[in-house]
């Protein structure tokens, strides 16, 4: 789906919620949704079951939930507004772990 900007970041042993975080833009509120539409069919594809879901009614920003793997996919503008790589980045100390 041409996602953009796409990162992944390690969460092991900084936080219980998940070991990976998939942080990706899409250039626009259709885009987005499209990219979450197609994450989200290809889990079930895999077997990988139903995973919880939030945002796609505005697809702003949708979060994909599929317990070990946080998928989270922006517009831009909302992207650098919520600046997770930098919350959530190898940066970050390991001693400040929320969990």
């Amino acid at each position: 789906m041409k996602a953009e900007e796409t990162v992944e970041i390690d969460l092991a042993g900084k936080t219980s919620l998940a070991d990976t975080m998939i942080i990706a833009s899409g250039r626009s509120q259709r885009h987005v949704g499209s990219i979450a539409d197609r994450i989200i069919q290809a889990m079930k594809d895999k077997g990988f079951g139903n995973a919880r879901v939030e945002g796609l009614p505005a697809c702003d920003w949708v979060l994909i939930d599929a317990g070990d793997v946080l998928v989270h996919i922006f517009r831009p503008e909302v992207r650098g507004f919520y600046n997770l790589e930098k919350m959530w980045g190898a940066d970050r100390p390991v001693g400040l772990a929320a969990g």
